[in-house]
């Protein structure tokens, strides 16, 4: 999946085009790119706005802000992800950052971050920044980050504490 790459935000509109005293070789506003596995969709990604830049170094960003939305293989709702900009690290890593939210439509779980890593090769998401995971009733915990598959069908926080109900255990 093409997406992002290489990060640094950027304050105002004329900026917001501009990386390394050069502008974009394609910008795309209100873009919808779906990532279907075997036929069936697996990803849909929105970006307010989508830059490409071109030359030794080919850089992706999304400005303004990304929502991805993953499916689970009966095509429904499995989580949504939203930041205020993403990024495209190198072919395989992109980041998310800025109030960085994930909310997993099977639990009704949300995990907060500030940043947020999609490996594409390990089929995973992660994260290295600490952590606020709020669970459907109401209890909070914290942790130094998480691990999770790509669709986040499956998630574990690193180093937990804060509220836990018993029944979780």
């Amino acid at each position: 999946m093409m997406l992002f790459a290489g990060c640094k935000s950027k304050e105002g509109h004329a900026q917001l085009l501009e990386f390394e005293g050069k502008f974009p070789d394609e910008s795309a506003e209100n873009m919808t790119i779906t990532v279907s596995d075997s036929g069936q969709t697996a990803f849909i990604v929105n970006a307010p706005m989508l830059n490409r830049y071109n030359g030794d170094t080919t850089y992706t960003d999304c400005p303004k802000g990304i929502v991805i939305t993953s499916f689970n293989d009966y095509g429904r709702k499995q989580a949504v992800i939203t930041a205020d900009y993403a990024c495209q690290i190198n072919n395989n890593l992109f980041k998310a950052t800025g109030n960085v939210i994930i909310y997993d439509y099977t639990n009704g779980d949300s995990v907060i971050t500030e940043e947020v890593i999609w490996d594409q090769r390990k089929r995973s998401i992660y994260s290295t920044k600490q952590v606020k995971q709020v669970k459907r009733d109401g209890s909070v915990n914290y942790g130094d980050g998480f691990d999770a598959d790509e669709r986040f069908t499956k998630y574990t926080i690193i180093h937990p504490h804060g509220e836990m109900v018993g029944y979780d255990f």
